[in-house]
């Protein structure tokens, strides 16, 4: 029996994860656990996700998947590097024998051999010398112009987003050690972040067709859709206008050096976030004014929700140091049983569980469960919760 593991945000979980978990089990057997490590409330792109990260999970179980982890935040909003560390290395301590992800190629012996340059020093000289004898040169032109010299053609898969990812979680296998064997599942459908529609639309299109009010069930497979429409129908959805007075309000209180710790900000990427700050009225402006050819708009968007939020770079230094399972099936919950005595990673179910995981866990708890207070707060939920919910929440039971 194989036990894979599934790197995700499903934001909002649709008919290609679907597709992926379905493909999956054909591929490896019915009685595959799988085993998904997803961005909680915000997510890798630097934005509040549509759903929080307890419907999403529950959603993601009603359609298949066997055990949800939460991401942490700091991890969450890391480079595509940290991101793919992070995730990996809580996949491994879950033990995953096998890694599937979506590509647009799926060129597993291509993958393997753009991770395996990019992981040399030789590969990481050679894009700094790229990058200081142009200023204006991006770090991913640098990065294909370089694979390009080495590898020729595969070099090609790094201008795909789902292709980067894949490098960058068989670069995350390498560096931790993780014995994950991977498995490309040719993405099905749009391409990510496409808006285009038809039978698998990507999740940025289902994304821009919920806030214009559309309705997207044709799309979303049936279990799925009917914890959304619960959520929608709750005000369980964070308003963009709440969310920016929200985030404003955290970031104008910030001292300049706050800006030159957050995660990716060398290079003076943070001091120039700041200055946009004070010069811009709303993110966009802010993003937009920060970003050019050298600083990518993600990249200042991940930063500037990273300062708002609390993060620092200190914190993705090391692995995540817990597990916190979000929803389970009972498959799930028997996988986690047996992996009792067999790793030393804290899996916390019940929150306050993390009180014995050890202080820096409990700092990384506190980063996420501060986030979700702020998110659910921007929600215009007729009914508020508590303040204080992630601190008592439970892994939901499907």
């Amino acid at each position: 029996m194989h036990t894979v593991g599934i790197v995700c945000e499903y934001n909002p979980f649709h008919n290609g994860h679907l597709y992926q978990l379905q493909e999956t089990r054909r591929l490896l057997g019915s009685d595959t656990v799988t085993a998904c490590v997803m961005s909680g409330d915000f997510v890798q792109r630097g934005e509040a996700a549509v759903f929080d990260k307890f419907a999403r999970a529950e959603a993601a179980c009603r359609c298949g998947a066997d055990l949800v982890v939460e991401l942490p935040l700091p991890w969450c909003l890391s480079s595509a590097e940290g991101f793919a560390f992070g995730s990996v290395s809580l996949l491994s301590a879950l033990g995953c024998d096998t890694l599937s992800f979506g590509s647009e190629s799926a060129d597993t012996a291509a993958l393997c051999s753009l991770a395996g340059f990019l992981s040399g020093e030789e590969a990481r000289e050679h894009i700094r010398a790229l990058m200081d004898a142009d200023e204006t040169l991006s770090f991913a032109r640098a990065r294909q112009t370089a694979a390009a010299e080495e590898l020729g053609d595969a070099a090609a898969l790094l201008a795909s987003p789902n292709d980067i990812l894949a490098v960058e979680y068989l670069k995350a296998i390498a560096k931790t050690g993780a014995r994950m064997e991977p498995l490309a599942i040719r993405r099905a459908g749009a391409a990510h972040d496409s808006k285009t529609e038809g039978e698998y639309p990507s999740a940025m299109c289902l994304r821009e067709l919920l806030r214009g009010g559309e309705n997207i069930s044709a799309y979303i497979p049936e279990p799925a859709m009917a914890i959304f429409s619960r959520e929608m129908q709750a005000g369980h959805s964070p308003d963009k206008l709440l969310l920016e007075t929200a985030l404003l309000s955290r970031l104008y209180r910030l001292a300049p050096e706050e800006f030159d710790d957050l995660p990716d900000a060398g290079g003076g990427a943070g001091r120039r976030l700041y200055r946009a700050l004070w010069q811009c009225g709303s993110v966009d402006e802010i993003v937009k004014e920060a970003s050019n050819k050298r600083y990518t708009a993600a990249r200042m968007r991940r930063m500037l929700y990273g300062a708002a939020l609390g993060l620092c770079a200190e914190d993705t230094k090391t692995a995540p140091p817990y597990a916190r399972v979000l929803a389970s099936s009972e498959r799930g919950r028997n996988h986690l049983a047996s992996l009792r005595g067999k790793t030393s990673l804290p899996v916390i179910n019940k929150s306050g569980e993390i009180k014995r995981a050890g202080l820096k866990a409990q700092k990384v708890f506190k980063l996420g469960a501060d986030a979700h207070e702020l998110y659910s707060l921007v929600c215009p939920a007729a009914e508020r919760d508590v303040p204080g919910e992630d601190w008592r929440k439970s892994t939901v039971i499907v």
